[in-house]
């Protein structure tokens, strides 16, 4: 049995502070950034009415802006290595090695949500992951990216409701586990994570909360993992997430579009993850993906694939969370 024995450090930097949580799923991945603790700007408010002073203007749109980001870094050994890397593992790929891991940097103009509002998010990510979650057409080295960088306008529909417009590079709308390393219950990560979702889409997204429980994605891009378009057709995925309760969330995503390169030949699919509270301290993780691509591996045939995952997360301490995994994938042809 392949035994593999791993340990992380991670530093995290967001004025100061910062805290990762459970994360529930790429779509929402800025939001969940332990690299994501929130940094208040002083904003004067209005004088006493009786004071006779005039009402201090508003702070500048530069004080919302917020700076953050984390370090880590593992040393990761394993018994079944192959030429110094270890076959299936992805961010703890390096059999004896102390990697370097990660630096990430995050600048953020966040948009109120009950207002017309403007905002921005530049990701940049340095470091061995870079190179794994690389978009095509992008090219900053082996070890930069950017991860994401969008700009967003929100506008409001209502009380607790909104529609926010979104255009550049962001974060998938799969999955449960994100590219934030820190953020993921587990230090590695699954193969559904590896071999079945994209990281990155490039193009348009619309983001509309219309109910309490109820929330929709839809999304017009340039294909899977690809800053420039490599063929003459666009890819379109969209996600439905309603929560029930409280304590459940549920997620389903589809898509649609051609990913081979100067082809219109189609990949298809869909994905449910469900995310449900158990207690105070425990949350559990259920992702299921189906796809088919045409024209592969020969022009006229077609190729399926399928997966699950289960997580299990449980907060021991304020600092200390302990999670397992198990996941299975059938991909037989590649």
């Amino acid at each position: 049995m392949d035994r593999i024995a791993g340990f992380v450090l991670a530093t995290m930097l967001a004025g100061g502070l910062a805290h990762a949580t459970p994360a529930l799923g790429q779509a929402d991945s800025a939001a969940k950034d332990p690299a994501d603790a929130a940094v208040k700007p002083a904003v004067a408010g209005p004088a006493p009415a009786d004071s006779g002073a005039p009402a201090a203007p508003d702070a500048g749109w530069w004080t919302k802006l917020k700076l953050s980001g984390y370090v880590t870094a593992s040393y990761t050994y394993s018994s079944a290595s192959q030429a110094g890397t270890i076959v299936g593992r992805f961010y703890d790929r390096f059999h004896d090695q102390i990697a370097f891991n990660a630096a990430k940097l995050a600048l953020e103009k966040a948009v109120a949500t009950d207002k017309w509002d403007a905002g921005a998010r530049v990701d940049l990510l340095f470091g061995q992951n870079a190179k794994v979650t690389q978009s095509i057409g992008l090219d900053l080295g082996n070890n930069g990216d950017v991860t994401q960088a969008f700009a967003t306008v929100n506008i409001p529909t209502g009380a607790g409701t909104y529609v926010q417009f979104k255009a550049g590079k962001m974060a998938t709308l799969m999955g449960v586990e994100v590219i934030e390393d820190v953020v993921n219950p587990n230090l590695s990560v699954a193969n559904q994570f590896i071999y079945l979702e994209n990281f990155t889409n490039t193009g348009l997204r619309l983001d509309a909360k219309v109910s309490p429980v109820v929330d929709f994605e839809v999304a017009v891009i340039n294909g899977w993992d690809v800053v420039t378009d490599n063929n003459s057709r666009k890819s379109f995925m969209g996600r439905v997430g309603i929560a029930p309760t409280a304590a459940t969330v549920i997620g389903l995503l589809g898509y649609v579009g051609p990913e081979q390169a100067a082809s219109t030949s189609n990949r298809y699919g869909g994905e449910v993850v469900l995310t449900q509270k158990v207690g105070p301290k425990g949350t559990l993780y259920l992702q299921g993906d189906y796809g088919e691509e045409k024209d592969l591996p020969t022009p006229g045939s077609k190729v399926k694939w399928w997966g699950v995952g289960l997580w299990g997360s449980f907060d021991a301490t304020p600092k200390l969370n302990v999670a397992v995994r198990g996941d299975y994938i059938d991909d037989k042809n590649g």
